[in-house]
């Protein structure tokens, strides 16, 4: 195992698991915060890295928000599910969901660098339903055997945490299928653990002859660090398109100001905001939920403010929908 690698995954297993540690590293009392402290169906898990992005001292950190668990996780909201794009029902193959034509996604792990609290999957059941070694040929016969598919999305939890071996991999095998056009891997991990974007991985990912789309995952500017510009100037050099999906949180990003921040960061590091996501109903996300009139009007000011490439797309996922669903 080279240098890099033992690297990174020493930096992961460094993480903050402890919501205790956290605050302390922070410089931030826990005594007047309605903290979750010991929540095992969903812990804390935050790279150090990044919260060295959050502000010391600050409770209402925007990046604190995301990673922090507090008591508000327990309300029962109505209408919030533990599946709630319809996920379980796509299901084709043991890891595989086909949900829209032409596109298939692999739940290619459970692991995340991050545990962000607002996550759709976060009652995911992986153990039954990832993408194992032994289910890996399955998927990718399901693949060979619907030349309509033209583009094999990577998913989780985070695909970039699985190691290089296990990674370059599986890429290689569906670099292998000829009708499979586009390879996209959805991930946080350049955002939260840039380091992990070792130049083996870079190598073998620039190697296939399919087109590779990277899908971040930032909701907000202060996530994009100087190491997060620095391995988004790498992965353009090698011929990756950088693309950004955002959530629209409560207490967060839910000001047209912040936003347009954001997007003029992305793109000054090279990657086009991609979607503005209204908040999935997953049970134990309601505190974060942001109405569809309040978010069509910060979308306004968006299309105000900045040049239209520079304006996500701002949609919410419907359960059996062939599509993601616009908000205009």
């Amino acid at each position: 195992m080279n240098t890099q690698t033992t690297d990174w995954q020493k930096a992961l297993a460094e993480a903050f698991t402890s919501v205790e540690a956290l605050c302390d590293y922070l410089n931030i009392p826990t005594h007047s915060l309605a903290l979750l402290t010991d929540f095992k169906a969903f812990p804390l898990r935050v790279p150090r890295g990044f919260a060295d992005c959050m502000r010391p001292g600050d409770p209402n950190d925007p990046l604190l928000r995301q990673v922090l668990p507090i008591q508000n996780e327990l309300i029962d909201y109505p209408g919030y599910s533990h599946d709630p794009v319809g996920d379980i029902g796509a299901f084709a193959e043991a890891g595989l969901i086909h949900k829209y034509h032409g596109r298939v996604l692999l739940i290619s792990t459970g692991a995340c660098a991050v545990h962000c609290r607002y996550c759709f999957r976060r009652n995911f059941p992986y153990t039954q339903l990832q993408l194992s070694t032994q289910k890996v040929q399955q998927a990718l016969n399901y693949v060979v055997s619907h030349p309509e598919i033209s583009e094999v999305i990577l998913s989780g939890g985070d695909p970039l945490l699985l190691n290089d071996e296990k990674l370059c991999q599986l890429l290689s095998r569906l670099g292998e299928i000829a009708h499979v056009k586009r390879i996209r891997i959805h991930s946080r991990v350049p955002i939260v653990l840039p380091m992990r974007m070792t130049q083996e991985l870079l190598n073998a990912v620039s190697s296939l002859s399919q087109q590779i789309v990277m899908v971040f995952h930032a909701n907000h500017a202060n996530e994009l660090s100087p190491a997060v510009g620095a391995i988004c100037s790498n992965l353009r050099r090698h011929g990756i398109t950088l693309l950004n999906q955002s959530v629209l949180l409560k207490g967060v990003n839910d000001a047209g100001t912040t936003l347009c921040a954001l997007s003029e960061k992305l793109f000054e590091f090279g990657i086009l905001p991609y979607y503005l996501h209204l908040l999935d109903h997953a049970s134990g996300t309601g505190h974060f939920e942001v109405s569809e009139t309040a978010a069509k009007q910060l979308l306004e000011h968006m299309q105000v403010q900045l040049p239209g490439y520079l304006v996500p797309k701002l949609v919410k996922e419907r359960a059996g929908a062939a599509y993601k669903i616009p908000i205009c």
